[in-house]
């Protein structure tokens, strides 16, 4: 390699398959994205869980000289590409999402902290949770799991955080087979140790997460917010609607299987 070479930056490759954040890239080892006015937050929540030793997040790595946020590049494969989980992996799941939460309550915010949470949490949680916990955003490379794309990070409640990973891991939706979902969100459930009233509560927390993801993209059709507009002249949906609805007929099985 000439000297030339080696004093030539890193070039740039464009990451897909992001719904949200523009123009983000991977340079070596690390992802560029561009700041917004929720990155000091979700900057302040990675270093936390760095100094708790959780290594489910990537890491903070401050900004470059365009004035980019720069976060340590994940090696591996999203769930999203891989099978579905067994009940063994979704048991493992829940544990993560456990230690998340409980690395994340002695966390302050800055006081200036901005938030950008495409849904609100009905139950008022305060703990800052991740919000958008799901295959496309669980990098999976060997031993290690790690949840990127933190730019919806927020308030929420543990619970309010867990039911959307429930609906896009074990996964429930439209056409799915109850008797086989049922035990699946068990597995999730029992590997996080929700307690008894908690289960109580849960399923009605999932049919209003997804309920509300597709409320968010109808009315991004309709006041053309972006991404969610996009979205949803994409088919989204198509998706979220049906699954809201699947959800929601099955609330008994889904509490008979949780207690």
């Amino acid at each position: 390699m000439s000297a030339v070479e080696e004093e030539s930056p890193p070039r740039e490759g464009l990451l897909t398959g992001g719904n949200v954040a523009d123009a983000v890239v991977r340079v070596g080892t690390t992802v560029r994205k561009p700041v917004t006015a929720a990155t000091p937050g979700v900057e302040a929540v990675l270093d936390h869980l760095h100094q708790r030793g959780f290594e489910g997040a990537p890491r903070t790595l401050g900004r470059d000289d365009k004035g980019r946020q720069v976060l340590e590049f994940v090696p591996g494969t999203t769930a999203m590409e891989l099978p579905a989980f067994t009940p063994d992996e979704l048991r493992r799941l829940g544990r993560l999402i456990r230690a998340l939460h409980d690395a994340m309550e002695d966390f302050s915010p800055p006081v200036d902290a901005q938030w950008d949470m495409p849904i609100p949490d009905p139950t008022d949680g305060r703990l800052i949770c991740h919000n958008d916990l799901a295959p496309w955003n669980l990098v999976v490379d060997g031993a290690r799991w790690v949840f990127i794309d933190w730019d919806g990070a927020g308030p929420a409640s543990r619970s309010w955080d867990l039911a959307y990973a429930a609906q896009s891991f074990v996964p429930l939706q439209a056409g799915g087979l109850v008797a086989e979902a049922a035990p699946r969100l068990r597995a999730l459930v029992d590997g996080y140790g929700l307690d008894d009233g908690e289960r109580r509560e849960f399923p009605g927390l999932i049919a209003a997460h997804t309920r509300g993801m597709f409320d968010l993209l109808v009315r991004g059709a309709r006041t053309g917010e972006q991404p969610w507009a996009r979205l949803h002249a994409e088919g989204h949906a198509n998706h979220w609607g049906p699954a809201a609805e699947y959800i929601e007929s099955h609330q008994a099985a889904w509490l008979d299987a949780l207690l």
